[in-house]
């Protein structure tokens, strides 16, 4: 029989953690070897003066963390050690990470509001097919199934780069580099711009994805302020003051999470800001081509005449994120970095998805595809503002974008939005609780709602149902603190 050190009923340690620990120590210096059974939970509650539960709460531990594994009708062994089974220890081979954001919710429930991406009803399948078939019909086809060039597909290279200068927007020592998405274009940034210990200054709150890059590649993160205009340029000015980031990464147009835009005069600081810094800024632009109403602005990399804005686009969400073709916008020394690690990553991003979105491009079919988008985007962005305005509780701020796909809600204190999500998930609507896009200063009134993907009358439903909730809560709260605050009965 093991021996179990004394177990202290007036820890604040759980009796069945106690217990746990004290197994898990008893099995790592080797007291107990691998093969070897456990005592039946019946008996050890009984040697213990324990109820059998708390037993087994503690050999559940164990045998989630692959200490002791339980054979049905034969009781719980001493699991093999990877060395004596012959199997690599792969927690200590694999390289240290980063630590791990916490996972959103699944998007199961009936009405979901956490994805940021089109909605497949509105995809032209007749007219990628028809782009399809060109290309592949196309004596260039050969070319295009072969290896190419780590920079890109050339036509489409030079199209953009075409475009870009017609906008405005590319400069003469600027080039362009394809990538697979947007979210590869920040990866290669991350790779090429940033070293262990740098830090990079981000929106706060941000995409999760975008932040996760940098610490990934071992930046530390410094959050900037959004409030209902954007990135605010006195909380950039102070964050440069605090330490000196190595890079600025801001999305000026329809930001995610917020919805939120950079006015033109912001826009301006930011560049003064940085410039007088020496600071590059990395414009993440995937939702400009999304804007519903008001007009378009000129990119942070047009109002910069140093030069110094890399600019990101992306096919992903005005045609088929899918195909995964985005692209970089950058001063040729940068391209020609960026290309070099993207070769030693993938060769080169699909030359198939990148010769079809070039066809469909020239066709005249993305322009009318990107027309119907904003048209139904218009459509689905006005009834989530009439929703919010109709069914979430006095109180409750949300931003108003002009385009995109996501808007903020900040619910009334003391509300928290993670803790009301369980309830929203029971009744069939999902949502992002803003913690998930934090920095360094979490709201917990904070959420994301995402409506590109819904159509109008799901998102007012959704609204109605999720107003009904943060109601029904609102009540609650309100209600506890009446009872904690009432003068005692006596």
């Amino acid at each position: 029989m093991i021996q179990i050190p004394q177990l202290d009923e007036q820890s604040d340690v759980p009796i069945y953690r106690q217990l746990y620990q004290n197994i898990r120590y008893i099995i790592e210096t080797k007291q107990l070897r691998s093969g070897e059974r456990l005592p039946p939970t019946r008996q050890l509650a009984a040697l213990l003066g324990l109820n059998r539960t708390t037993i087994s709460a503690a050999y559940e531990l164990l045998e989630a963390e692959g200490l002791i594994r339980g054979h049905v009708g034969r009781g719980s062994f001493v699991a093999p050690r990877p060395a004596e089974s012959g199997l690599l220890n792969w927690d200590e081979l694999l390289a240290p990470a980063f630590p791990a954001p916490p996972s959103p919710p699944a998007a199961s429930a009936g009405i979901s509001f956490t994805n940021s991406r089109p909605s497949e009803e509105l995809f032209p399948l007749e007219e990628f097919r028809a782009s399809c078939a060109e290309v592949v019909g196309d004596d260039s086809i050969a070319a295009v199934l072969q290896l190419g060039s780590p920079a890109g597909y050339a036509p489409l290279r030079r199209r953009l780069l075409e475009m870009a200068r017609q906008e405005g927007t590319a400069r003469q020592e600027d080039d362009i580099l394809i990538t697979s998405g947007c979210q590869q274009a920040l990866d290669l940034i991350g790779r090429v711009l940033v070293r262990t210990g740098e830090t990079v200054a981000m929106e706060d709150p941000v995409y999760p994805g975008l932040k996760n890059v940098f610490l990934a590649a071992g930046a530390t993160a410094a959050g900037v302020e959004v409030a209902g205009d954007g990135l605010r340029p006195a909380a950039l000015e102070a964050a440069v003051n605090r330490g000196r980031p190595k890079l600025l990464v801001v999305t000026p147009n329809f930001q995610n999470p917020t919805g939120t835009t950079l006015p033109v005069e912001a826009r301006e600081e930011v560049i003064r800001i940085t410039r007088h810094a020496g600071i590059p800024i990395v414009e993440n632009d995937i939702y400009g081509g999304l804007r519903y109403e008001g007009q378009s602005l000129p990119t942070l990399k047009q109002l910069d005449g140093s030069g110094n804005t890399i600019l990101l686009r992306s096919f992903s969400k005005i045609a088929f994120p899918g195909l995964r073709v985005g692209w970089i916008l950058a001063p040729k020394p940068v391209i020609q970095r960026l290309a070099e690690a993207k070769q030693r990553a993938d060769l080169h991003t699909g030359q198939l998805s990148q010769a079809v979105l070039l066809r469909f491009l020239e066709s005249g079919r993305l322009e009318a595809h990107r027309q119907r988008m904003v048209a139904a985007g218009a459509e689905r962005l006005r009834a989530a503002l009439e929703g919010c305005e109709r069914f979430l509780p006095a109180g409750t701020r949300f931003t108003r974008p002009e385009g995109g796909m996501n808007l903020w809600v900040r619910l009334r204190e003391p509300l928290d939005a993670s803790e009301v999500l369980a309830k929203a998930l029971r009744e069939g609507v999902s949502y992002l609780p803003g913690k998930y896009f934090a920095v360094g200063r979490e709201e917990a009134g904070s959420l994301r709602l995402s409506f590109a993907g819904l159509r109008p009358e799901m998102i007012r439903e959704g609204l109605r149902k999720l107003g009904r909730i943060f109601g029904e809560e609102a009540g609650r709260a309100r209600r506890m603190r009446e009872l904690e605050t009432a003068p005692a009965m006596v």
